[in-house]
């Protein structure tokens, strides 16, 4: 990553950090203490600025970013008490393929080696479903299973799916 540093004029700094390849996000910080975020998609685009921020909003925000309230796990870097497996939760949309079928109609088991540990349905929850359970629009699939396995089924479930 690489963050780029300018003096502004009468105004403050400029930091232009890249976000990949010629995207970069860009922050203004004024004399007063007001910050602008901007987001530039490329070299050849105006950057649009997305919102601004007062100086104490600002260190709380980036405090949040930071990870001072909550700090994530980077899942990629970090070995799981279950083996390869990790739980994940799929949404399932108009469009998926599951919809109306059952959990054994599905294929979600057999095409990508998940296991659905849970379905939640608004407000309930439907612990360790059997096979003859219907999926619906608008449930979320807990799934358990490893990375691999895990993409499988989201590509499996996604509205394109």
């Amino acid at each position: 990553m690489t963050v780029y540093e300018t003096d502004v004029p009468g105004v403050g700094k400029k930091f232009e950090v890249e976000i990949g390849g010629d995207e970069r996000l860009v922050v203004l910080l004024h004399h007063d203490g007001k910050r602008e975020v901007f987001h530039r998609p490329d070299s050849d685009t105006d950057a649009e600025r997305l919102f601004t921020l007062d100086g104490q909003l600002a260190r709380e925000v980036g405090a949040i970013l930071q990870g001072a309230y909550f700090q994530p796990v980077e899942t990629d870097n970090v070995g799981v008490p279950l083996g390869g497996a990790i739980i994940e939760w799929l949404d399932v949309g108009e469009g998926s393929p599951v919809v109306d079928k059952t959990l054994a109609e599905s294929g979600v088991r057999t095409e990508t080696g998940v296991s659905v540990i849970a379905i939640q349905r608004g407000a309930e929850t439907v612990p360790n479903p059997g096979p003859t359970e219907t999926i619906a629009a608008g449930d979320i699939l807990v799934t358990l299973g490893t990375r691999e396995e895990q993409s499988a089924a989201g590509s499996l479930v996604s509205d394109d799916g």
